[in-house]
């Protein structure tokens, strides 16, 4: 990958990449590991790149899929190592709250609670909260954009009770 390529496909959105990487992942390695396969996998599907969308939904769809693949890849190995225990404790521990160190805690506890969400949710809520259009997520997703809205007012109301109580 060259640095050009980098400055000006990758690191303009590397926000996007971020932020699905972050609610995917259960450790700073994990995220790591995350944000560079996800930029691997950019550059790797450039060719791909048809113009029929924004690059940026582009980027949300590589970066959904693979954090998505890698999700399931590592529960499949983990859960015949107590994975749900782990992951359990590992979101109760101060680590998450020193990863997210940039973000003020309120940040932080939204995205524990996102992390809590089902898959699809959570890419639901992230493109949401990227101010992308129901039909943007619609697109990005594959969900039928009728369907979004009423989806993102649960999965408000789901993360709102988390919250409260």
């Amino acid at each position: 990958m060259s640095i050009d390529f980098y400055k000006t496909y990758i690191f303009p959105f590397r926000g996007i990449i971020i932020k699905i990487c972050r609610a995917y992942s259960n450790s700073q390695e994990d995220y790591e590991d995350y944000y560079q396969e996800v930029c691997l996998q950019i550059w790797k599907s450039r060719e791909n790149f048809k113009n029929k969308s924004e690059w940026s939904t582009w980027v949300y769809r590589i970066s959904l899929n693979v954090c998505l693949s890698l999700l399931r890849k590592q529960k499949k190995h983990d859960n015949t190592y107590g994975f749900e225990q782990n992951y359990n404790q590992l979101s109760n521990q101060s680590d998450l709250k020193e990863e997210s160190k940039d973000y003020s805690d309120d940040i932080s506890r939204l995205y524990e609670e996102i992390k809590k969400l089902s898959e699809i949710d959570r890419a639901i809520i992230l493109l949401y909260l990227e101010k992308k259009t129901y039909k943007e997520i619609s697109q990005i997703i594959g969900i039928n954009s009728n369907s979004i809205g009423v989806k993102i007012t649960r999965i408000k109301k789901q993360i709102k009770k988390q919250i409260n109580g």
